[in-house]
Parts: C-alpha cells; sequence; structure tokens
C-alpha cells in the first residue's frame, strides 16, 4: 500500500487513539505487524501555544517508523503554519482530524464537527497540502448524524484539495462508537474516488478485516478499540490476508509477558509514578475476559510499584 510517497509493508494500520496509542504502545503494536502507526491526536492551537505536554505527545523514533502525526484543529491557518512549523520532526505522513466525536472536540468546532462544514474542510486541506512535503490524509466519519450522511462529499473535497488518501469511519458522531459501523459507506466513498481508502470500524478479528476489504474494496483496514490490550491482532490479521491461516489467540504466559514489558517500557517513558498508573488501564484491557479478571484490575489499581504490579500479575496468572 502506498500513501502518497511512503510505501507501507502491509495495509494493516493502527488507529489513532488519545490516551491509547502513545509510543510504548506503537512500538509494540509495529512489533506485532502494523506497518503503519498513529500517534495520538495534537491539538494545532496546543503547539503554537509551546504546550509543554504536546512536545511528548510527538515524541517518536526510528523503529516504529513509517508514522503518522494527527492534528486536530479548525483554523485552516493555524493548522497549515503548525504543520508547516512541525514538518522536519521525523514522522512520515499528516493526518487532520475530522472524525473526533468527544463534546470538548466537536463542540468546539473541531473534529467530526468540521463535517458540518465542507468549505472549511476544503480551507484546511489546501493550505495544509500547500505549507507540507510530506502526504496529507484526512480522517472523517460517515457523517454528523444519520441525516447529514456527507463521507463520500467530504472525501471527494479531500482528493480535489490534494488529500493522498482518506480514512472512514464507518459510524457517525451521533453513534460515538455504540451499534454497528455501516461498512456500505467505506464503499461508497471507494467508489466516488482516486486516493487510497482506510476503512475503519468493528474489524475486530481476522475475519473481520478481511470482509472489511472484500465488502468495501478498500485499500487499507484500521484497527482501533479491538488493538487496546490486544497487540498480537495486527500479526493474527496479516497472516490471514497473506494465506487464510488463523494463528491462535496468544496463550496466558504471552499476555504476561507482554504486560510486564508494556509496563517496563511505560516507566522507561514516564518514570515509574507516572508509568505504572498509565499501565492500569492496560492491564485492564490486557485481562478482560479471563477468570477473576476484576478482582485483578481491582488490586492492579491500587499498586504502586513495577515490582508490586509485577509480583500480582505473576501470582494470579500462575492459579
Amino acid at each position: 500500500m502506498k500513501i502518497g510517497n511512503v510505501e507501507l509493508e502491509n495495509n494493516i494500520i493502527l488507529a489513532p487513539m488519545a490516551g491509547v496509542t502513545d509510543l510504548p504502545f506503537r512500538l509494540l503494536c509495529r512489533e506485532q505487524g502494523a506497518r503503519l502507526v498513529c500517534m495520538e491526536m495534537i491539538s494545532a492551537k496546543a503547539i503554537a501555544y509551546h504546550n509543554r505536554n504536546t512536545e511528548a505527545l510527538m515524541e517518536t523514533i526510528p523503529a516504529e517508523r513509517p508514522t503518522s502525526l494527527q492534528l486536530f484543529g479548525a483554523d485552516p491557518d493555524i493548522i497549515s503554519r503548525m504543520a508547516a512549523h512541525i514538518e522536519e520532526r521525523p514522522f512520515d505522513i499528516l493526518d487532520l482530524n475530522m472524525g473526533c466525536p468527544v463534546p470538548k472536540v466537536a463542540g468546539n468546532g473541531e473534529g467530526s464537527a468540521l463535517m458540518k462544514k465542507p468549505k472549511l474542510v476544503e480551507e484546511i486541506v489546501t493550505k495544509t497540502v500547500r505549507a507540507v512535503r510530506k502526504p496529507v490524509t484526512v480522517k472523517i466519519r460517515k457523517g454528523f448524524t444519520e441525516n447529514e450522511v456527507n463521507a463520500v462529499e467530504i472525501a471527494r473535497i479531500a482528493e480535489a484539495s490534494g488529500a493522498a488518501a482518506v480514512t472512514v469511519h464507518g459510524r457517525t458522531r451521533e453513534q460515538f462508537y455504540s451499534g454497528k459501523a455501516d461498512w456500505d459507506i467505506i464503499r461508497r466513498v471507494k467508489e466516488a474516488v482516486k486516493i487510497p481508502v482506510i476503512g475503519n470500524g468493528d474489524v475486530d478479528s481476522p475475519q473481520k478485516a478481511k470482509e472489511l476489504l472484500e465488502q468495501t474494496g478498500c485499500d487499507g483496514v484500521m484497527v482501533g478499540r479491538a488493538a487496546r490490550g490486544n497487540p498480537w491482532i495486527f500479526g493474527r490479521i496479516a497472516a490471514y490476508l497473506k494465506d487464510g491461516t488463523l494463528l491462535p489467540p496468544p496463550a496466558k504466559e504471552e499476555v504476561l509477558a507482554m504486560m510486564l514489558r508494556h509496563a517496563q517500557m511505560q516507566i522507561e517513558k514516564k518514570g515509574e509514578y507516572l508509568g505504572i498508573r498509565e499501565m492500569r488501564k492496560h492491564i485492564s484491557w490486557y485481562t478482560a475476559g479471563f477468570p477473576n479478571s476484576a478482582r485483578l484490575r481491582a488490586a492492579v489499581n491500587r499498586t504502586e510499584t513495577y515490582e508490586e504490579m509485577k509480583r500480582l500479575l505473576e501470582e494470579n496468572f500462575s492459579r
């Protein structure tokens, strides 16, 4: 798969997720088979104001590349100016978020709210494409509401404005992440544009990834929530798409080893105090569906050090 001048080794992509796709998690997903990893979305205004937390969000290393850095905002001048300002950083693709449903983003006229303003979309994409040499992509939703389904229109605008690819999440902003994703809208977008189309929504297994590609004709598969606590999904999808091999889910020993490694990476990057607290949510995802997982999560949420967390996990997984 190719996005602009960026060649990907496969078409399986880690979605950008706020509070999830930090550097340690991206590295693990890359190791397991994702061949494009996306950073957490970053406010263009926050870059302009030299926000310290934003600087940490933009950190990337060669081992995870190619990477996509995602900006959000609603001011074409600020977005394009900040895109040019950060272009020399070591990322490969610049993505524009037009799909985030959370109230503090959409309520500010950003994210998915942009889908209600096609002319503004055109201005944002056009100015950003002109400001940078790297490929610019756009992530959108089906529409804002069921009465405002306009993904095809927005995708055509993005293409005409110079976007190198478009990702379509098959839900409206109204749905957030509930209900079933509409894959038909992904198919309609694919039929309407010539740039690569990446499908997103409800891909939680190798079989679903193949179904999405076959039903919509889209060029790539983006995996979001199903990757939380499950970086193995990328390798399992890759194997299944290659020759139909359905790899088994990881054994409990693999899950334990991954959690401990993930925790070590978090601590190395953020220090023990923050790293352990960041790991609590990841462990709840890694252990979902395991026997007594609710009790384990409650205990993990009281741990303060790596040794405490390690001992607790090893004791539980040995039973």
